[in-house]
């Protein structure tokens, strides 16, 4: 029978414990969308702005995403703070017009993701933002009084931070609701994954790229390797024809060369790169190694940290990959310190330990009713339709398998919602410390997770020994970080296709390369 491990386990907590310790970036980068939450989405800009560069926009509008505007004054704003970081990091600040484009397109994502979150709405209240805020500072180990002198000690606001987090939590939630459940791992591919495993236990462990007898011998680093990279995207469009892919594939080539004759990859994934993180310098960040695309694996290969890959070809355009740092694995210890990297949060799925035992864990069987929120939907009307349906079961009316069968929206709602035997750790946070505080046969109250809100029931409770299935779980979660990130581009691609995107700050730039 297949089960889908991955429901309800990816939760914003990465993005939680980063959000300590890049705070402060991450607000100032959103500050923008910041002081455009007081307005609606699709209020026009009434007023003309000041244009970039003395130019005279009649409507001072950079870009028009479906409904929605972007002023010239935002792009302004934000490649000011582009600038900032961008010189903060010591990467080279692209010229004015490159960075008005990339800040732009940057933009432009943001707000096709909040409309999209708009549209299913998925919103993010002040009691989930606190409560993200203790988390956090609990993950961090101080008091939240402490953390908010942290944050506005570096400059940010503590209003600017909340807004920033909320933002950021809103996001993750699009991103699980749209993609992430719908990325299933079957029993087939995991017995395919371990067989794989077993006739190649040194795979994904790191290769020096250098024949035993010419090195010497080096201490090494235990533990799943882990690797951090940076990449250049030169994107391909949905529907391209061959001649624009022939066009795309040489400009690809042409960074390339670059870089081969001594160029600086930071400098130019800020300014040409089209991937997401172009102004972080192309740093995707890290994750263990079987955590990447299977296309990116090999590709690094045998790479070192420093070093850069050849041209590679994905469904989302060419791309070129530079690996900032690999450890663990049982890769050879670094003879000196290297240059320290931008802070990043451990991944799930980290590896694959071997066993050294039986593991003895807690499991609760557990059922559960979901209630997504829409646009139809809020999370009050969500919580309030829980609400009546708990009273119903815990007055002896009703038994929650059947009311699972009549009004839970996922998956085993036939089943009752029935979850069967659930591992700690399996759930995302908030809804296993609700589970794990129920009693055998108690109904919680409406608990809020990424993907809405739930009742839940525990059954049973028992010691199990899981180390097969550890291992099993493993194997799943590395195969669902293999597909989540190629997974999410796509649908991004598939956002942008599909919406109406009016340029003018391209059109204009056009133009005036043509007047030239």
């Amino acid at each position: 029978m297949m089960r889908s491990l991955h429901f309800l386990r990816r939760l914003p907590g990465n993005l939680l414990i980063l959000a300590l310790c890049a705070g402060a970036s991450a607000a100032q980068a959103q500050q923008p969308a910041g002081s455009r939450a007081a307005k609606p989405a699709s209020t026009p800009a009434t007023a003309p702005q000041p244009a970039p560069q003395g130019e005279q926009f009649v409507d001072g509008i950079a870009a028009v995403v479906n409904k929605d505007v972007i002023t010239l004054r935002e792009v302004e704003s934000g490649a000011a703070r582009a600038t900032e970081d961008l010189k903060h990091r010591g990467i080279q600040v692209p010229p004015p017009d490159v960075l008005r484009r990339q800040v732009l397109q940057s933009l432009i994502m943001e707000r096709l993701q909040k409309q999209e979150a708009d549209r299913l709405g998925i919103r993010v209240n002040d009691a989930q933002i606190d409560q993200a805020i203790e988390t956090i500072a609990g993950r961090n180990r101080i008091p939240v009084a402490q953390m908010r002198a942290e944050i506005e000690k570096s400059g940010v606001t503590w209003a600017q931070y909340r807004q920033s987090l909320g933002n950021d939590i809103r996001m993750n939630r699009l991103r699980q609701r749209a993609v992430d459940s719908n990325i299933i791992i079957t029993d087939a591919e995991v017995d395919a994954f371990l067989k794989d495993r077993a006739h190649n236990p040194a795979a994904g462990t790191g290769f020096s790229g250098q024949p035993a007898g010419q090195r010497a011998p080096q201490p090494t680093q235990s533990g799943p390797e882990q690797v951090a990279l940076a990449q250049i995207l030169v994107r391909v469009p949905e529907g391209a024809s061959s001649s624009e892919v022939a066009r795309l594939r040489k400009k690809a080539e042409g960074l390339l060369a670059q870089l081969q004759q001594g160029g600086d990859f930071a400098n130019l994934a800020a300014s040409s790169s089209d991937g997401p993180e172009a102004l972080q310098g192309g740093v995707m960040g890290a994750r263990p190694l079987d955590g990447w695309p299977d296309l990116f694996i090999k590709a690094i290969a045998s790479l070192q940290p420093g070093q850069v890959s050849g041209l590679i070809q994905s469904g989302n355009g060419f791309h070129i990959l530079k690996v900032l740092d690999r450890a663990g694995g049982n890769r050879p210890a670094p003879a000196q310190a290297a240059a320290p990297q931008p802070p990043v949060a451990p991944q799930p799925g980290a590896g694959m330990p071997a066993h050294q035992g039986p593991v003895q864990v807690t499991q609760t069987h557990a059922r559960h009713i979901l209630i997504k929120t829409s646009a139809v939907m809020s999370d009050d009307q969500a919580r309030q339709r829980l609400e009546q349906i708990r009273q119903r079961i815990v007055n002896g009316g009703a038994s929650f398998a059947d009311m699972a069968r009549q009004y839970s929206q996922d998956a085993n709602a036939p089943q009752g919602g029935d979850l069967g035997w659930v591992n700690p750790g399996e759930m995302v946070p908030s809804f296993e410390q609700a589970m794990n505080a129920l009693p055998v046969g108690g109904v919680s109250q409406p608990v809020l997770s990424p993907f809405g809100w739930h009742l839940i029931q525990v059954e049973e409770r028992r010691e199990h020994d899981v180390s097969d299935e550890l291992q099993r779980m493993q194997a799943r979660q590395i195969l669902f970080e293999r597909r989540a990130e190629p997974a999410f581009e796509d649908w991004l691609a598939q956002l942008r296709n599909e919406a109406y995107i009016d340029n003018r700050l391209e059109k204009q730039e056009r133009i005036e390369q043509n007047n030239r």
